[in-house]
């Protein structure tokens, strides 16, 4: 099977309760578990109700109730120090595991006092978690020499490791904890059932001064008891993005950890577990450096270190500290929130991005909680000292023997003051930096033509490259843009002969983890590479800090030459070729071994040439090459003892590149690139100095590079290298084993041999007289380059045929598509079935098979007014869907033949208003894209004409940013909170998440059914209609075929196939593309590029220049009004032909309907006698199926219902619902709990159903009091008013379009000025309303606000990110990267400490002061907007600034868009949110 069990993604809820002075007691333990049942919406339920996805609790041991257990049970007295086991063990293998822990315990000085059962409540368990309910037992253990120099906690540790080297399967045997200061207890229960399951926990005795807790969304359902958290020392909401890497390096560097504390450490194999979660392995590796003798802050600092390179704020002694670490250390990088707890430290902390919540709360009484949400733990107002939450990058810690809170800042200076770092760096590191003068250097030459013509032959450097690729790169410091995906061959299929770079995918983050923005973000992002050994983490010395520093691994020439002749590190160049009477495998074990013998040697840097082979000589692939180095040094423990810097001539692109580095290449020089510059210079195609234009080249590569390791929310070049992120479609297991081991390849493909003959073919055809360089063909259909599957003909053919509408005109249009060259996966599948053939009238009507067919998301923006409305008029007609895009849509349209079903909820939340929403029968939420999965967009501000503006709530002329990420969708918990979201505003809707085919979309498809979501799309990589990066049309994603099988074979094995319709798009052209996909798995088919097409489009490819040749992809009139031919009835007549043609092939199949042959995969077969040329290629795991499952195939129910009820919301439509009806005004009072989501949308989907945008003109007023749950006000309409007494979670008045929302502290807390009351992405994608908050909020406030008005106190990273509208009051302190992406609406913020300037992102904003005479109507406003503040809250800072405006007025900024001047600023946003 393609889908992987193994393969688990998770997100949850988690936290810490403690008593700052260490006091253990019985309410620290009950608050902790009533505080993991408040956020049962953050974790996985069971269809049974009891058993959840797993969660746990980790304690100090509370030496008085197991001294008085074991004296009680065992008779026996524990000694004055001793340590716990806590074991899951397979039941069979019990009596032999006990005397095999014995023996190890034995080895490392430890004797078994006793072995207890642990006394359980089986009852409380539902069926799933009995089947796998492991034997539970503890070990309690004392040292047998009391003078042995080794530590208790020392030898637990090292016979942690013996126990998990020799039981590598955690079914069998699985620690959860062995240790002499903790204990966890875990396991596969809903949150309120731990403590009846353990009878420990029940126990009134039982008692801790902390308690860390966790609660699983597990996207799998297979139940795993030991993958319940806590783990050892942690829990962690989050996914490590790079963890193969991660894994990798730790084997590597296994040999340089040394530390006295623990003797045995060499002895180990696995330090760090290989199969376990990301976050396991993560709890291993800080618990390996603790053990080994590091602070515990050093520790977590050196793995998931906060955002250092690009603040220019930072004490210089702490960056150099975060320098130090980073080439000894690789990030662990990923969106991380994360609480840990021992003996004398609770802590909590969370990644350089912030992309997981946590909030605390500290009482009066010492008690501190930390949690995912706010309210978890509710106490009265007057017992609470303060509340804050933890910033991006930020830790906070309670030392329970100091009985003292420490702050990020006094951990940090600790830190830095250890160690003089910043002498050590001063003294040994050197920078290799260019100058103004020459950044290339003399030394670059070009070479001479005939040696060109030959590199370009034997690279396979196409003229298509050189004009589209590298000559765009010099021109503009960008990778060229394209846009209609990618119809070529697959390189595997193709017949042409394909770089190995081509066979490679790659992958993106999607639901789980987001992508990051790398260029409004830019701030947590960082290329810098170093150069050097790494050495023994846990000794710190001076020798440590001797490096070689780039900021960029993409060198130029003079970076190269200083390296290669520094006189630091031995360098040694190795030529990467192979005589012609060898292979490419021999010449792979040669290099290796010479490298080997090289670096025993002392050799430090190992340069890898890829230069024009000898004569009588062939070349050696560098990705290949590079590829099985990296691989061996890891098996020899050398790899971190050398560095790998490639030189390069088949590696030119930002892809290219970016596989070398993440297959192990620290550095790369492609040279043919910058020859080709030389050359492009030379002969007057390129303008300027040529050493300029490859400066332009590196920076256009940087920024692709940063795109590409952003897509996947890796924010650091060294955690990306060697991280292996691709899937190879096409490579046989033999190639992928020895170069690139263990990376995602599923269908095997191309051996050696293969590989080997098309390189002496290149060889060859280099060598030969021939002397043009190949046309290439693989960006645009070039006659004799690669096949295209929307080739000249099959367009022409197919618009011949929906204009007469002829059926055998059709049919030359699909026998063109069906017979072509093979060059999709299924092109190598055909029809098979046992059954006779029956008449084609006895198959169900066409209008049935018309039903599960949808338009693609394309928006009015993409697409002209015109096309729009036309594909939404013929989906209407043939009872199909049209899907809006991301674009919005006209009021005017609903109601009528031109309303699009399908409404698109994309990232930038573009006309996302309730009215939009209450007018969908499916609300799709877009995470990705064919064209270019795990990218944000950008509409330039020339092609934002008025209406588009209008849709989407903007002005005209502004560029409107799409981001990467949905940002209130960084995990899956995240997800499931926004269709909660969407099924609260719109209940009729189903809900559909739009992912994108890569490795694992089956496992998150799981996840994302359990989110409950009613629709999946599975979209594949040669889809996608919209303007993109090259580089991500060409290798981004993966073919439909593998997404859509593993889905559906994932959906059935986790029992839940039933409860989701599955649809797939990408590329579908006929018939017998719709049935093949129905064979493996979709229920609904979804099509672009063929409905524009039939609309007139003549796949011309340049839709992002705005200058469509047919009307269809523009919107400039005056093309339209001229060239566009689109009307309905062809739409209308494709869509007809290709359900006439499923009918004909059904009946061919003998069956009477198309529901009958999903997921029937014994209806295909692979084609016979397939070429030699495809290697191994093997298609079997798409086609298998499990015949034992009685799981359906297709969704056998009408609605995925959510486990939460909202039975507040229900409760408050009720109460409300007659007022609304008779437009009177009422009042309503009301408790509010975290538990209680997405208040207030109900309400608003219901007034938008009845009264549209305009909403009610008499209010309906609801007061809460307490702490309200995720998404407060969230699509609030005009006429409804929230207030809240208390504070709030997340996404408050996300999507909000009207009426007002008032959030203030109790008055006991008022006058705490650092008081968060609101969280992360509060008015995200607003579109009208107020919002006033009398204190801070967190992370991204406003992000994409395009009108709302709001007074806040202070917030937390990126606010008023993307801004295209509203107008947003700071009274207080921002966090960094003000403004980033701001494009409309405006902004004051009050700067006391004269601090803001340094945290904005002044790339698209302007800073004024407001204090000259042409500002008289902003001090209005400004004033205007704070007296309205105070009069909704109260706030005591809103009245010391109106009581001293004077005074306060000089610390005042107005930020505003570069874009707009400041005279039309309140013009323009009073025009925006009219």
């Amino acid at each position: 099977m393609l889908y992987n069990k193994k393969l688990e993604k998770d997100n949850c809820g988690y936290g810490l309760i403690c008593n700052k002075n260490g006091i253990p007691s019985r309410k620290i333990v009950e608050k902790s578990i009533d505080a993991l049942s408040s956020m049962a919406h953050r974790g996985g339920v069971g269809f049974d109700g009891k058993t959840g996805d797993g969660s746990g609790l980790l304690f100090d041991i509370n030496d008085d109730f197991y001294r008085k257990t074991i004296k009680s049970e065992h008779s026996l007295e524990l000694p004055k120090e001793f340590g716990v086991g806590f074991f899951f063990a397979k039941k069979s293998l019990k009596g032999q595991l006990q005397s095999d822990l014995k023996k190890i315990f034995k080895s490392e000085n430890l004797r078994v006092i006793c072995i207890r059962n642990v006394p359980v409540n089986l009852s409380v368990l539902g069926e799933e978690a009995k089947e796998t309910l492991p034997e539970i037992f503890q070990v309690f253990l004392e040292q047998k020499d009391a003078s042995n120099e080794m530590s208790l906690s020392s030898s637990l540790f090292q016979a942690l490791k013996i126990i998990e080297n020799k039981y590598l399967n955690y079914e069998e045997l699985y620690v959860c904890s062995l240790s002499s200061e903790t204990i966890v207890y875990k396991g596969l229960m809903m949150p309120e059932g731990l403590k009846n399951f353990y009878l420990d926990i029940k126990n009134k005795k039982f008692k801790a001064s902390t308690c860390l807790f966790h609660q699983r969304f597990s996207t799998n359902t297979e139940p795993k008891w030991h993958l319940a958290q806590p783990f050892r020392l942690l829990a962690h909401n989050g996914e490590i993005n790079a963890i193969r890497g991660n894994r990798n390096w730790a084997k590597a560097r296994s040999s340089l950890f040394k530390s006295s504390l623990l003797p045995d450490l060499h002895k180990f194999e696995n330090l760090i577990n290989a199969d376990g979660s990301d976050s396991s392995a993560l709890d291993n590796m800080i618990q390996l450096l603790v053990e080994g003798g590091m602070d515990l802050f050093r520790a977590i600092r050196a793995v998931i270190p906060p955002a250092w390179q690009n603040i220019q704020i930072l004490d210089p002694d702490i960056r150099a500290f975060h320098e130090y670490n980073s080439m000894h250390m690789e990030a662990w990088d990923g969106p991380a929130g994360i609480a840990l707890a021992n003996k004398r430290y609770a802590l909590s902390f969370l990644d350089r991005n912030g992309m997981r919540p946590s909030r605390y709360q500290i009482e009066k009484d010492g008690t501190v909680t930390i949690a995912s949400e706010t309210g978890v733990n509710p106490v009265p107002a007057s017992k609470i000292d303060t509340k804050g939450r933890i910033s991006p990058g930020g830790i906070f810690a309670v030392d329970k023997v100091a009985g003292k809170i420490l702050t990020e800042s006094d951990i940090d200076q600790e830190l830095a003051s250890k160690y003089p770092y910043r002498d050590w760096l001063k003294q040994n590191s050197s920078y290799v930096e260019s100058n103004l003068v020459q950044s290339e250097g003399l030394g670059l030459k070009k070479i001479s033509p005939k040696k060109y013509t030959l590199a370009t032959k034997i690279f396979s450097l196409f003229l298509e490259e050189r004009t589209s690729v590298i000559k765009v790169l010099g021109i503009s410091a960008q990778e060229g843009t394209g846009s209609m995906g990618d119809d070529t061959a697959l390189a595997v299929l193709s017949k042409q002969n394909r770089q190995i770079y081509d066979y490679f995918r790659q992958q993106f983050s999607q639901v789980t983890n987001p992508p990051i923005d790398s260029l409004r973000e830019q701030s947590v992002m960082s290329l810098e590479t170093c150069y050097g050994p790494e050495l023994n983490i846990f000794e710190p010395s001076a020798e440590h800090a001797k490096r070689l520093v780039t900021y960029s691994p993409i060198l130029s020439y003079k970076k190269l030459d200083w390296i290669l002749k520094n006189k630091t590190f031995k360098v040694k160049t190795f030529d990467l070729e192979y005589e012609e009477d060898s292979s490419i495998s021999d010449a792979i074990d040669r290099l290796i071994l010479d490298v080997s013998d090289a670096i025993d040697e002392g050799v430090t840097i190992i340069h890898l040439n890829e230069k024009l082979p000898s004569k009588n000589k062939l070349s050696l692939n560098a990705l290949m090459a590079t590829g099985a180095l990296h691989q061996a040094l890891i098996k020899q423990r050398k790899r971190t003892s050398a560095n790998i810097i490639v030189s390069t001539g088949s590696a030119r692109d930002t892809h290219q590149i970016a596989c070398l580095i993440a297959f192990g290449a620290t550095s790369v020089y492609p040279w043919l690139a910058y020859q080709t510059i030389l050359d492009l210079t030379d002969k007057k195609e390129l303008k300027g100095d040529a050493f300029e234009n490859c400066a332009k080249y590196r920076k256009g590569v940087n920024k692709g590079l940063l795109k590409i390791i952003s897509k996947l929310g890796i924010s650091l070049i060294s955690s990306y290298r060697g991280s292996q992120l691709f899937e190879i479609v096409g490579l046989s297991d033999e190639v992928v084993d020895k170069c690139f081991t263990n990376t995602d390849s599923r269908i095997g493909g191309k051996k050696f041999k293969n590989i080997e003959k098309e390189n002496r073919n290149i060889s060859l055809f280099a060598k030969s007289n021939i002397s043009d360089v190949n046309v290439g063909g693989l960006l645009k259909f070039i006659h004799g380059g690669e096949y295209h599957s929307y080739n000249p003909d099959v367009v022409k053919t197919l618009q011949e045929a929906v204009k007469s509408g002829n059926h055998e005109e059709y049919k030359k249009y699909s026998d063109l598509v069906n017979a072509r060259p093979a060059s999709m996966l299924r092109d190598l599948l055909v029809l098979k079935s046992k059954k006779p053939k029956i008449k084609k009238s006895k198959v169900e009507p066409q209008k049935h098979i018309l039903k599960r067919f949808d338009s693609a998301g394309m928006s009015l923006g993409s697409l002209s007014p015109k096309a729009h409305e036309t594909l939404a008029e013929a989906m209407n007609s043939i009872g199909g869907r049209s899907n809006s895009g991301e674009g919005g849509e006209a009021k005017e349209r609903y109601g009528t033949n031109k309303r699009s079903k399908i409404k698109q909820v994309a990232s930038g939340r573009f006309g996302v208003t309730p009215e939009y929403l209450v007018n969908a029968e499916v609300l799709q939420i877009k995470i990705a894209q064919g064209a270019k999965p795990g990218e944000g967009g950008q509409l330039p501000g020339g092609k934002v004409n008025e209406l588009i503006a209008k849709l989407r709530y903007s002005t005209p002329g502004i560029t409107l940013i799409s981001p990467p990420p949905h940002h209130d969708i960084y995990s899956i918990e995240d997800l499931a909170q926004l269709i909660f979201d969407l099924k609260q505003v719109n209940p009729k809707a189903l809900v559909s998440v739009k992912l994108v085919s890569e490795p694992g979309v089956g496992t998150i498809a799981c996840g994302v059914a359990k989110a409950y979501a009613d629709l999946i799309t599975i979209s594949g990589h040669d889809g996608g209609t919209g303007a993109s990066p090259i580089s991500s049309i060409r290798y981004a994603g993966s073919p439909w075929e593998l997404g859509l099988s593993e889905t559906h074979q994932a959906l059935r094995e986790s029992g839940l196939r039933g409860r989701v319709r599955v649809q797939v798009d990408g590329g579908l052209k006929t018939g017998l593309d719709v049935v093949k996909a129905a064979i493996m798995g979709a229920e609904s088919f979804g099509f672009g590029t063929g409905p524009m097409i039939a609309m007139g489009c003549k796949y011309l490819k340049i839709c992002h220049l705005n200058n469509c040749a047919t009307g269809v992809a523009t919107q400039r009139s005056d093309i339209i009004d001229r060239h566009f031919v689109g009307e309905k009835q062809r739409v209308i007549n494709y869509f007809k032909f290709i359900s006439d043609e499923v009918r004909e092939i059904l009946a061919e199949l003998g069956e009477q309907k198309l529901e009958n042959i999903i997921g029937r995969t014994e209806l295909l077969k692979i084609v016979k006698e397939l070429p030699d040329r495809y290697g191994d290629l093997d298609l079997s795991p798409i086609l298998a199926n499990n015949n034992n499952s009685l799981q359906p195939f297709f969704c056998t129910q009408d609605k995925n219902k959510p486990w939460d009820k909202g039975s507040l919301n229900k409760n408050i439509l009720k109460k409300t619902k007659k007022y609304i009806i008779s437009e009177k005004s009422s009042r309503v009072k009301l408790n509010i709990t975290n538990s209680d989501r997405s208040v207030g949308a109900l309400i608003s989907g219901f007034i938008a159903s009845m009264y549209g945008e305009d909403g009610l003109d008499n209010e309906i007023n609801l007061n809460f009091k307490g702490s309200a749950g995720q998404s407060f006000g969230c699509w609030n309409i005009k006429g409804l008013n929230l207030s809240i007494e208390g504070d709030a979670n997340d996404y408050v008045g996300k999507g909000m379009n009207g009426g007002k929302i008032i959030i203030k502290a109790p008055k006991e807390l008022e006058k705490n000025y650092n008081n968060i009351v609101a969280g992360n992405t509060a008015l995200y994608g607003a579109t009208g309303g107020k919002l006033f908050v009398s204190g801070g909020v967190g992370e991204r406030f406003a992000v994409r606000n395009s009108g709302a008005t709001a007074v806040i106190e202070g917030a937390g990273d990126h606010c008023c990110e993307y801004m295209t509208g509203g107008q947003v009051v700071v009274l207080g302190e921002v966090g960094l990267n003000f403004g980033a992406g701001m494009t409309g609406g405006f902004s004051y913020v009050l700067d006391e400490n004269k601090s803001f300037f340094d945290k904005c992102n002044r790339e698209l904003i302007n800073l004024d002061r407001v204090l000259n005479e042409t500002m008289d109507p902003h001090r209005q406003n400004l004033k205007l907007l704070v007296t309205e503040h105070y009069k909704n809250t109260k706030s005591i800072k809103a009245k010391e600034i109106l009581e001293d405006f004077e005074r306060y007025l000089p610390n005042f900024w107005l930020v505003s868009p570069i874009a707009l001047s400041v005279a039309d600023l309140l013009k323009a946003t009073t025009a925006s949110a009219a």
